[in-house]
């Protein structure tokens, strides 16, 4: 206001992180379902939503609208991450079947109701830990398979007496030692 008139308003807004859009399109491109739950207005969520790409957005949510909106998600086929970094987002991240917290700036009761705390702001690491979390998963099953496979193998010649209690021994730790080199290459991003 100049001289008792109005003279215009001044916006403070928050900003996209650097790498949001691209991360959000590898989101969709794994065929994930992005879904925005925002505390902000309809018209900054709006625009947001637009330039991320994302098609299903939902403002001027408090804490326990974010729970419902999950809730509801919870009942569709498949499971539910919610990434967030706000105490505002501690309970939805309770309520997800996965709470993904972004470590940096994020508030302590995130951090410590999140299930996964990423220890930077940068929304691609969420796709980063998604493709982590399947390699992983991948090798396990390898291991949990040629394990079993050959501890079966090793049954199997010994009650035809084909290989005695010395050799089993040698397999298992063989079969072990296999296990933990096929791990490793969860860290090479193999």
């Amino acid at each position: 206001v100049i001289d008792k008139k109005y003279a215009g308003y001044i916006v403070i807004s928050d900003s996209l992180k650097e790498d949001a859009i691209d991360a959000v399109a590898r989101l969709n491109k794994m065929k994930l379902n992005t879904v925005m739950l925002t505390g902000d207005n309809k018209y900054a969520a709006g625009t947001y939503a637009g330039e991320l790409g994302i098609k299903e957005y939902y403002a001027e949510l408090l804490p326990e609208n974010k729970v419902e909106h999950v809730e509801r998600l919870l009942g569709k086929n498949g499971k539910v991450a919610f990434v967030g970094d706000g105490i505002n987002d501690a309970p939805v991240l309770a309520r997800a079947d996965v709470g993904i917290a972004m470590g940096a700036l994020g508030s302590d009761a995130a951090i410590e109701t999140a299930d996964v705390v990423l220890m930077t702001d940068s929304p691609s690491k969420v796709a980063d830990a998604i493709d982590v979390a399947k390699r992983t998963r991948k090798i396990v099953w390898q291991n949990i398979t040629f394990a079993l496979g050959i501890k079966l193998v090793f049954i199997v010649l010994g009650v035809f007496g084909v290989a005695n209690m010395w050799e089993a021994v040698f397999g298992d730790m063989g079969v072990a030692l296999l296990a933990i080199l096929n791990a490793t290459r969860v860290l090479k991003g193999s």
